[in-house]
């Protein structure tokens, strides 16, 4: 078992180095609510990208949203630039299933069709249920299912990872 996990804001550094050669200019990012806003916040600034941020919040998208119901912070999805014809860079803080993922990717294509999506995740854990893969990923490795990964934003704004 993992006694600890790396920091959070060390991984996001490895991340934006793997990810700044794929770049152009006309790339969009765009992070899912919560822990991927999180992310791809610190990814934005540490790339300089030129283009606005995007945030999805993908509550009614969800596959399991009849059996789960309205989260209670429940937040707006801005898309700040046409998506047509744009390279995406998709990013979340832990994949896990995929589903998340796919509800993102549904979400996006109602907004236009990009050109490419590609993805960037904090933490892939495995176990996917869905045939996705990140093709960007800060850390790779595998938790028992009846543990979670989570990341926390502190009230200076510092990121953590943590079991439970």
């Amino acid at each position: 078992m993992h006694a600890s996990l790396p920091d959070a804001n060390t991984l996001i550094a490895q991340l934006a180095a793997a990810i700044a050669p794929n770049l152009t200019p006309e790339t969009v990012i765009v992070g899912i609510h919560t822990g991927g806003v999180w992310v791809a916040e610190r990814l934005h600034a540490l790339l300089k990208c030129a283009t606005p941020l995007g945030t999805l919040d993908i509550s009614f998208y969800r596959d399991d949203f009849s059996r789960i119901g309205l989260h209670p912070q429940v937040k707006p999805s801005t898309l700040p630039v046409d998506l047509e014809g744009r390279d995406i860079l998709l990013v979340d803080d832990v994949l896990h299933s995929g589903r998340t993922v796919r509800a993102a990717m549904n979400e996006l294509f109602d907004y236009g069709r990009p050109a490419t999506i590609r993805l960037a995740v904090l933490v892939d854990r495995g176990d996917h249920e869905l045939p996705i893969r990140p093709d960007f990923a800060g850390l790779t490795l595998t938790v028992p299912n009846h543990q979670n990964i989570n990341l926390s934003r502190l009230d200076d704004g510092h990121l953590t990872l943590s079991l439970a």
